[in-house]
């Protein structure tokens, strides 16, 4: 097993989130799953990380994650640390899931407690980290504590002191909790934020080790090119990539009938890397949509 200051490190940098194909009528697309995994490796991701969003576990029953988590794992092949992730479970459950994604290999698992009418209390979300980090590492992800800045640095904090399995956090609500959470565990744990190089590089100055890349499978050239400007501190140019590409792929996707992911699926058809279709009730691109797509990627000379 990894060592957390190892998972640290490899968490540095461009992170490849794992996003769910599936072929036209529903099923999923494992060929395609392992050549994502495949053009992550090969891109320089040093990590394949599920999360209940981007992998689309929300269409998933929990044959169908253990399923996934287990095809990523055996693809990815120790060539770089995979993150699995639960899907929203009571403590019982996450716990087993936890033993289960150990036993097949997965370095960490990414945990989102249910939270339905606000029902957990700051010691309840602890303890449901705590237990499931006595089995497999832990990387708390943000969105949970969208509620109440106060209560979600309250737990982060306890957690860095009570609860040494918890090594890593994704961030997802940016701004002020997000400068608050990266100057609280910052150095204790790895601090990634979310699919946008605007996201990290507004965090970078508060403590954040690396970033979910959406162009790393895709545009792999962008991702390093962003990359080596956060390394050699050419702030210029890494605001250029951010103007030329972030910025504009982002104001297209996350406007788009249907939403950021559907766009998602979409560029991944356009690339040949997977089909663009997701399962009901999730909207699908339409040809016309996919024609608009074609028009972004000719103006960002991304074809």
């Amino acid at each position: 097993m990894r060592s957390p200051q190892e998972l640290r490190t490899l968490l540095s940098g461009p992170v490849m989130s794992v996003h769910t194909p599936f072929c036209r009528d529903g099923e999923i697309d494992f060929d395609s799953l392992r050549g994502l995994v495949e053009r992550g490796i090969a891109a320089g991701s040093t990590v394949m990380l599920l999360t209940y969003g981007d992998s689309l576990f929300s269409l998933l029953t929990d044959q169908e994650v253990a399923d996934v988590t287990k095809v990523v794992v055996e693809q990815t092949a120790g060539r770089a640390a995979v993150v699995a992730a639960d899907r929203i479970w009571w403590t019982g459950k996450t716990v087993a899931f936890a033993r289960y994604a150990r036993g097949v290999g997965a370095d960490l698992l990414m945990v989102l407690p249910p939270d339905w009418a606000l029902s957990c209390t700051v010691d309840t979300f602890v303890a449901h980290y705590a237990a499931v980090a006595a089995e497999i590492p832990v990387m708390v992800v943000t969105n949970v504590f969208g509620r109440s800045t106060a209560m979600g640095l309250e737990v982060l904090g306890r957690l860095r002191d009570e609860a040494p399995g918890v090594v890593a956090i994704k961030d997802d609500l940016v701004g002020v909790f997000a400068r608050k959470m990266a100057l609280l565990l910052h150095g204790h744990w790895a601090v990634i934020s979310g699919g946008q190089k605007q996201n990290h590089f507004d965090l970078l100055h508060y403590g954040c080790d690396g970033y979910l890349s959406t162009f790393l499978t895709f545009a792999p050239s962008i991702t390093q090119d962003y990359w080596q400007a956060i390394q050699t501190e050419d702030w210029e140019a890494a605001t250029r990539i951010i103007r030329n590409y972030d910025m504009p792929y982002f104001d297209f996707a996350l406007n788009m009938v249907g939403g950021f992911d559907a766009a998602l699926h979409g560029t991944y058809e356009f690339f040949g890397l997977a089909q663009r279709w997701r399962r009901p009730p999730y909207h699908s691109l339409t040809d016309e949509q996919m024609e608009q797509l074609t028009q972004l990627f000719h103006d960002l000379k991304l074809q």
